[in-house]
């Protein structure tokens, strides 16, 4: 009989040691699939981030285009209108100084 019960203890320790090796297989199983899971989500905001932030490039560098055509439009006519001005001054200079050598 008390074989019998040592024979049970032993094969109760065997099944305990089993299924404890079973639940730490089964434990690696599950977080080595939430870590692919997680780098596939980490992959794919990175993704999406990388693909948001060429979006953005994209309309700040036309943004940019428009207004550096529109300042370069203001400082031609900045400079026609300045051009103008000093073509005008530059006249009545000439003709001032020529009436008074004149």
């Amino acid at each position: 009989m008390a074989s019998e019960a040592v024979n049970r203890i032993l094969s109760a320790e065997a099944e305990l040691e089993q299924k404890n090796a079973d639940a730490r297989v089964r434990s690696d199983e599950l977080v080595s699939e939430a870590e692919i899971r997680a780098s596939k989500t980490i992959q794919k905001k990175l993704g999406d981030a990388a693909a948001e932030a060429h979006r953005m490039r994209s309309e700040y560098d036309a943004r940019l285009k428009e207004y550096t055509k529109k300042a370069e439009a203001d400082c031609d006519e900045e400079l026609d209108r300045i051009r103008a001005a000093s073509e005008k001054n530059m006249v009545s200079a000439v003709d001032r100084i020529i009436a008074e050598f004149f």
